[in-house]
């Protein structure tokens, strides 16, 4: 089990807990975290779930994959540290993770 606080674009926050081996986004989705849309259900096809990892988990999340580098490539709200929710992993190394939500999900 791991906690994950979602920071959405007007500051709340919303502190979930989720097992290891889902995926950020499925913990958002799982506990009606607003701000995640996930229309592809994951399969990497779109960048509706969208997040921005804050600097100190970035080592841990690791780097996208080339097909997720062409997702965020067509965000004009990318940002260095973008990434999919539906390609990052739990771990227990991911416990107290922090992404921030972008406004919009395109």
């Amino acid at each position: 089990m791991a906690t994950i606080k979602f920071i959405q674009h007007n500051g709340n926050e919303i502190v979930v807990t989720a097992d290891t081996g889902m995926s950020v986004m499925n913990a958002a989705i799982d506990n009606m975290v607003a701000g995640i849309d996930a229309d592809c259900g994951g399969e990497c096809s779109c960048a509706t779930c969208h997040v921005i990892v804050d600097d100190a988990w970035m080592s841990k999340v690791g780097t996208p994959s080339a097909q997720e580098e062409s997702m965020l490539d067509l965000n004009p709200d990318r940002e260095t540290n973008s990434r999919l929710s539906c390609q990052i992993a739990i771990t227990d190394e991911l416990d107290g993770l922090v992404v921030k939500l972008p406004e919009f999900q395109y």
